[in-house]
């Protein structure tokens, strides 16, 4: 099948292009905040590993060609929040951090054994109501301690456990 969306690559093109250069995602991590803009809720994806395990994560996807990282970041958003979850993306696009994913396990806390990526990672207010869609089983919120404790960051997969503690630090909510 001929892929006709400009940006997609077909399944043979993205492996060969993984296998050769870094790939640009973007990932958010969903919270609630209050009037005074403190964070009360971190919004955690639910879903079903590769291995049949049961899985915490965080919004991400790839960045396409030709395509702004901000529409990327909302785009990822709607995907996997709904189409009402209502994001408030910040006017200024600096990233909380940027997190380095090898496919060789040990070089950075981040692992894909898929690709080498590199992800520009943003802490995402969202004011709607959030039903999970694509792979998500659900999203579940947890308030900034009960989300960085080892009981939930053990569940996420690839490094996220430690990107969600860098945000919560990010955000003065653990140290």
């Amino acid at each position: 099948m001929t892929e006709t969306t400009p940006g997609w690559l077909s399944r043979d093109e993205l492996e060969s292009a993984r296998a050769r250069m870094p790939i640009l995602y973007v990932e958010a991590v969903p919270v609630r905040v209050d009037d005074n803009g403190e964070v009360t809720h971190v919004g955690l994806l639910l879903g079903i590993g590769p291995d049949g395990t049961v899985t915490r994560s965080l919004v991400s996807g790839r960045v396409l060609h030709h395509e702004r990282v901000r529409d990327a970041l909302l785009r990822h958003l709607e995907k996997d929040l709904g189409p009402v979850a209502l994001p408030r993306i910040p006017a200024s696009l600096q990233p909380f951090t940027v997190a380095e994913y090898f496919p060789t396990l040990g070089v950075t806390p981040f692992h894909d054994p898929r690709q080498h990526a590199v992800s520009l990672a943003y802490i995402v207010p969202v004011t709607g109501d959030c039903r999970p869609r694509q792979d998500a089983l659900d999203l579940v919120w947890f308030s900034p301690e009960e989300a960085a404790s080892p009981v939930v960051t053990d569940d996420m997969p690839g490094g996220h456990g430690v990107l969600l503690r860098q945000a919560l630090a990010y955000v003065g909510r653990i140290a």
